[in-house]
């Protein structure tokens, strides 16, 4: 069980301002905060993102390769999380839409601020 991914950034405030905004789409606020780290939820039952400068004081990079996926409840969320992403500066890493590796899976993918690689995306219900 995931209990809080992560991600590193170089400005707290700035990415505050992002995923603030970014999570409000839904429903996450804030519920840990320090100087040097802030995480959101829907639920304090269900996992959690945070930003975080790194601890040993050395820049944030991008890990290669990981990505964080946000789950929402319907195709009309995912389009309204990825393009509030989009209008709040993230850059586009495949546009919102089904994808073939696994039937009714729809989908957004992009980069926050910083540079780290998200997706949000809902199940299609499909007939049987």
């Amino acid at each position: 069980m995931i209990g809080y991914v992560t991600l590193g950034t170089n400005d707290i405030q700035r990415a505050a301002k992002f995923y603030d905004s970014l999570l409000s789409e839904i429903g996450a606020k804030r519920f840990m905060e320090t100087e040097e780290f802030i995480a959101w939820s829907v639920s304090p039952e269900l996992p959690a993102l945070a930003i975080a400068k790194p601890f040993d004081g050395n820049k944030a990079t991008i890990g290669n390769g990981v990505m964080v996926a946000l789950e929402v409840k319907s195709s009309e969320k995912v389009n309204s999380v990825y393009n509030k992403a989009m209008e709040l500066g993230a850059t586009d890493e495949g546009a919102v839409g089904t994808r073939s590796a696994l039937p009714g899976f729809y989908a957004g993918y992009f980069r926050d601020l910083d540079g780290n690689k998200l997706n949000v995306f809902c199940m299609l219900q499909q007939n049987a």
